[in-house]
């Protein structure tokens, strides 16, 4: 049976039997991957605690006509430690590969998904900046890499130069007073600014902002996402928003 070889991070496991896993990954150039780790389980396995979620990993598998067998497993980041050593982080890691794996597909190459999540996890691991904003930071630049890129500076609608401050998630960003629709979600301009921010992935501006704007775009976030991912995520409600 042909082997592959490429980096990937650990997204989720499942139990298979008594000692073995069913492991699923976000690869670099081979999209998602399942595969089999055997007798992973047991505490002499050479590997079982880098298949554990947020690892990042050099792995080597050989094909199988349902799961992929894992047969080789290097530690290229080992985040799963520190992020779960700390509930907001965890949360916020939680969030980022549940995203990842409903925004990726099997065999497809997704070089640009993968290291925005691996950047992502080893933020949170490295303690660079608040989970919050590395969370809503990481959803927006996901979504944007899958095609629905939200737009904070002119308006969605007609293209009116802003800034504007009502969102509107069905048109994927602000809109002016003459195309926002009744309801519309109002934001005031340095919530605005913050989500320009985590976008553009501007970490100074983002980092200096206050707790109303970071709430107030998270909120934004989150029902940005919720409305573009089917199925929604089920990790965000765990999420400790301040």
């Amino acid at each position: 049976m042909p082997t592959y070889r490429d980096e990937a991070v650990v997204l989720r496991t499942h139990k298979l039997g008594e000692a073995d896993r069913i492991v699923t990954l976000l690869s670099r150039y081979h999209g998602q991957i399942r595969a089999v780790a055997k007798g992973v389980r047991k505490t002499s396995s050479r590997f079982g605690s880098r298949l554990e979620p947020f690892m990042v990993v050099d792995i080597q598998c050989y094909e199988g006509r349902t799961l992929d067998s894992v047969t080789q497993v290097e530690s290229i980041g080992a985040y799963g430690r520190e992020i779960i050593s700390d509930y907001a982080s965890y949360t916020a890691a939680s969030v980022m590969v549940e995203t990842a794996e409903k925004l990726t597909s099997a065999s497809d190459s997704q070089p640009q998904q993968y290291l925005l999540l691996v950047g992502a996890l080893r933020s949170l691991s490295n303690r660079e900046h608040a989970p919050g904003l590395v969370l809503d930071s990481y959803l927006l630049r996901a979504l944007s890499i899958a095609g629905w890129a939200p737009n904070f500076i002119e308006c969605a609608r007609c293209g009116t130069p802003g800034p504007h401050r009502s969102f509107v998630i069905q048109a994927g960003g602000v809109a002016c007073e003459d195309c926002k629709p009744a309801g519309a979600a109002v934001i005031d301009p340095a919530t605005n600014e913050l989500l320009g921010a985590l976008l553009a992935g501007d970490w100074g501006l983002a980092d200096a902002s206050s707790d109303r704007a970071r709430s107030a775009a998270s909120g934004i976030v989150a029902a940005y996402s919720q409305w573009h991912i089917e199925r929604g995520l089920k990790s965000l409600q765990h999420v400790e928003r301040e």
